[in-house]
C-alpha cells in the first residue's frame, strides 16, 4: 500500500504557472505514477505520466507543451509542472500508482490521492 499526497493547486489567471506535487509515503518509490484531472460533470482524464525511473514520459495531447511531469525520487515526489494556464484546464488534479505498464486509463492505476483544486480565471 501506498499513500499519495498531492499539493500546489490554486486560483490563478490564465497564462500563469502552477508546480504541482505528488509526495508518497509507504512503500519504495520506484513505481509509475500518472496525473489525471477531472472537471467538474466530467470524467476522470488523463494529463501525464512518468516511469519509476523516470526513463520515459508521457503526457496527454491537450497539456502537451505546456505541462511537463517530472520526478525526484530521492524526496519520493513527482512534480507537474503546469505553464501557460488556460480557463479549460480548471479541474481537480489527482496523481495515482500505476498497476501495469504504461496506460491512459483511470481504472489502471491504484492508491489515489485526495486531489488538490486547480482554478484558472480568464
Amino acid at each position: 500500500q501506498v499513500q499519495l499526497v498531492e499539493s500546489g493547486g490554486g486560483l490563478v489567471q490564465a497564462g500563469d504557472s502552477l508546480r504541482l506535487s505528488c509526495a508518497a509515503s509507504g512503500r519504495t518509490f520506484n513505481f509509475l505514477v500518472g496525473w489525471f484531472r477531472q472537471a467538474a460533470g466530467k470524467e476522470r482524464e488523463f494529463v501525464a505520466s512518468i516511469s519509476g525511473n523516470g526513463g520515459w514520459i508521457r503526457h496527454a495531447d491537450s497539456v502537451r507543451g505546456r505541462f511537463s511531469i517530472s520526478r525526484d525520487n530521492a524526496k519520493n515526489t513527482v512534480y507537474l509542472q503546469m505553464n501557460n494556464l488556460k480557463p479549460d484546464d480548471t479541474a481537480v488534479y489527482y496523481c495515482a500508482r500505476g498497476r501495469l505498464g504504461w496506460s491512459n486509463l483511470p481504472s489502471d492505476y491504484n492508491d489515489w490521492g485526495q486531489g488538490t483544486q486547480v482554478t484558472v480565471s480568464s
